[in-house]
């Protein structure tokens, strides 16, 4: 039997391809991401900073990191949401992207949130 980590964040996210920005014929592709974090530990956490580890079809990998997202470090009770949309611009029409989030719980216990690995792809590219 398992004990439910007082340090948990669920990430959950939606991807879309935004092709009046992308460039195909420039390998231009910009793709936009919705992420939605719940707090689902026990105990109010900040977010700090992130982290992310964005590859194209061609092996390419870029590092993003910083402060925050979109300019917040929002601090989220147990059971509350924080929605953000963002993007990412690619040479290939496929991709992927995955990281982590570096969180800070009210009691001082720094914590990491993976974010699972997800696909930016344009429609009908991948079946």
């Amino acid at each position: 039997m398992t004990e439910e980590s007082p340090y948990t964040i669920d990430v959950q996210v939606q991807t879309r391809f935004v092709p009046d920005q992308s460039k195909p014929g420039d390998n231009r592709y910009v793709f936009a991401y919705t992420i939605t974090l719940r707090n689902a530990g026990k105990l109010p956490a900040r977010l700090l900073t992130r982290r992310w580890l964005i590859t194209d079809a061609n092996g390419k990998v870029e590092e993003v990191s910083g402060d925050g997202v979109v300019g917040e470090q929002p601090w989220m009770r147990p059971g509350d949401d924080f929605e953000y949309t963002s993007g990412a611009v690619l040479e290939t029409p496929v991709g992927i992207m995955g990281g982590s989030y570096q969180m800070l719980a009210d009691d001082g216990t720094e914590f990491e949130a993976p974010i699972p690995t997800f696909t930016l792809s344009i429609p009908r590219t991948l079946h």
